[in-house]
């Protein structure tokens, strides 16, 4: 996608609340990792389809570099997302969106959409739509 240097393929920065603490997460804490930012809610079917497949991918490629963001678009508060987390054993952060973000990414029109971020903080990837694990995994691979 262009050279390193395009500010184009610049991910936009996000400093977003954890659904779990409270606590803020930038993109820009995870640096020099390979970066998925999943935006999802837990009424989406093709969302919670996806979601054993980030915690094996996590589980499986987060000791050499990966780091799976969820950022939930669900309206009800963290209630509802913190109890799906648990029952999925969702095992990377699930931060809430707060819409600037949703449209810094070029607007969510279908949920999900996932955005795999390169080591320098490129958007290397869009998936819109549900995606199989091996073609995620086949791009994280590239990157790490």
């Amino acid at each position: 996608m262009g050279n390193s240097a395009d500010a184009a393929n610049q991910a936009p920065a996000f400093a977003l609340k954890s659904a779990t603490d409270g606590k803020v997460q930038k993109l820009s804490d995870l640096k020099g990792k390979v970066v998925v930012v999943d935006f999802w809610a837990t009424w989406c079917p093709p969302c919670r389809a996806e979601i054993p497949d980030f915690v094996a991918l996590q589980k499986q490629y987060g000791p050499k570099g990966l780091q799976i963001v969820g950022v939930s678009v669900d309206k009800g508060g963290t209630a509802e997302v913190v109890k799906f987390m648990k029952a999925n054993s969702i095992n990377y952060p699930i931060l809430m969106s707060d819409g600037a973000t949703e449209s810094a990414y070029g607007g969510i029109r279908a949920i999900p959409t996932t955005f795999l971020i390169d080591k320098k903080g490129n958007v290397a990837h869009k998936f819109i739509g549900g995606t199989a694990r091996d073609v995620f995994e086949k791009e994280i691979k590239a990157l790490l």
